[in-house]
């Protein structure tokens, strides 16, 4: 019989480990998604105390993300995983005690929120960089695409709904224990992954420092348009789009639809479904030729339908809403870490994931803390309407002035691999790989 092409990466036992620890790791996050709002509900807290809560954990996740991309280049990624592990259990289990025993109160939840947080920064880049050497470079795209599935499947679905039915039926507390054991089991399986193939080149004697490395990263970022030109759009699509998502939304399930914890997870379980279906096609189809026209297209309209959430005052439509926008976020970010996966050099790939993540989530901690209280000065559907309708413009103007075409026909990710020979770079400086 045939293995499906999503799944052969499976067949790999040290990629098994790592798939583990992604699962772990995403169910987590999924938990942690809905216990944190109710949590921060049943505090007393409103819009602007969640976005307090969740602007520390993007700021977090900001602060170790450059050093988390220098790191997974010079130790190995095991031992950034395992300690990425430890970081959120820990936290995330001293949040569930003092919930259970009533001392929680919002300046311990943000203290954990940015514990976890510089986690969240710390596991991306080691992970990204961790995920060629395990498996064979035809099979990445198959990985992004199991990988794209398996994220909004646990992070968007499953955590969010079984988070719903422990926050209704016991209360946050015991929600925030499933966010722990999640966690733990993730480190497990950090743990479990073999020492001999997480190594990354080691940082010997006449090595560059830490800072010569970062730097050797931004300027290869800032000399290939293609990658440049992907992270100023995504830095400030977040800026709009990704505060009113992760704030806003339970707010208006909860203020204009008369819902709940329960509604809440079937809003994120929809969102779930559509990434999941998207990441699936992204996955096992042929890549676009156009795939960086394709993946900017796909981000902008995938935000059109936030409006609803502005606009709606019942279920159904904003289950549909985030269902429509799952697919078109998840889809476009398959392309996206197997683009990276192929065309970045392998000695550069975590800093350039850090950079990718660092850039494209720079606005994070800005959105986050603007979304709440910007809904109450304005209100809900002036803010849904700049989220939806915002990245279209600014992905028009990137498209327009960033004259990706003639790069993406010249470099078909087909027939594409890891580039390993110097070559001349975009401004005609020597490096390690083409653009």
């Amino acid at each position: 019989m045939r293995v499906p092409r999503a799944v052969r990466p499976l067949r790999h036992p040290a990629y098994r480990w790592l798939a583990g620890n992604l699962v772990g790791s995403m169910l987590a996050e999924g938990l942690w998604v809905v216990a944190l709002v109710w949590q921060v509900v049943a505090l007393g807290g409103g819009p602007v105390e969640l976005s307090v809560v969740s602007g520390a954990l993007a700021a977090g996740t900001l602060l170790t993300a450059l050093p988390g991309g220098v790191l997974a280049d010079r130790v190995p990624q095991r031992r950034i995983l395992v300690l990425v592990g430890v970081l959120q259990a820990g936290a995330v289990g001293a949040v569930a005690v003092l919930s259970l025993t009533g001392l929680l109160g919002l300046p311990a939840l943000v203290v954990a929120a940015a514990a976890v947080g510089v986690a969240g920064g710390l596991l991306f880049p080691a992970y990204s960089a961790l995920v060629p050497r395990l498996v064979p470079a035809g099979e990445l795209q198959a990985v992004n695409g199991l990988e794209g599935m398996l994220r909004p499947v646990l992070v968007s679905a499953v955590g969010p709904a079984l988070a719903g039915v422990v926050v209704a039926a016991a209360g946050p507390g015991p929600a925030m224990v499933a966010v722990a054991v999640s966690a733990a089991a993730a480190l497990g399986c950090a743990v479990g992954l073999p020492r001999t193939t997480t190594a990354a080149p080691a940082a010997g004697a006449g090595a560059p420092s830490a800072l010569a490395d970062l730097r050797e990263g931004f300027r290869y970022m800032v000399r290939t348009r293609w990658l440049l030109v992907t992270l100023l759009f995504a830095s400030l699509m977040v800026l709009v789009v990704l505060g009113p998502m992760e704030v806003l939304v339970p707010f208006a399930i909860k203020d204009r639809a008369g819902g709940g914890p329960t509604e809440h997870a079937v809003v994120l379980a929809m969102f779930g479904v559509g990434g999941a279906v998207g990441s699936l096609l992204a996955g096992s189809l042929r890549l676009p030729r156009r795939y960086l026209t394709a993946m900017i297209s796909m981000w902008a309209l995938g935000c059109v339908p936030m409006v609803v959430f502005g606009l709606a005052t019942s279920l159904v439509p904003m289950a549909a809403a985030a269902l429509v926008v799952g697919a078109l976020f998840n889809a476009p970010q398959v392309v996206w870490g197997t683009l990276l996966q192929r065309r970045v050099p392998p000695v550069l790939l975590g800093r350039v994931s850090s950079l990718d993540f660092f850039v494209s989530l720079a606005f994070m901690p800005v959105s986050m803390a603007l979304a709440g209280p910007a809904s109450v000065v304005v209100g809900l559907t002036p803010v849904f309407l700049v989220a939806g309708l915002g990245p279209v413009l600014v992905g028009a103007v990137a498209l327009a002035l960033g004259r990706l075409g003639p790069d993406e026909l010249a470099h078909p990710l087909e027939v594409a691999g890891p580039a390993t020979a110097a070559v001349t770079g975009p401004e005609g400086v020597s490096s390690p790989s083409g653009p």
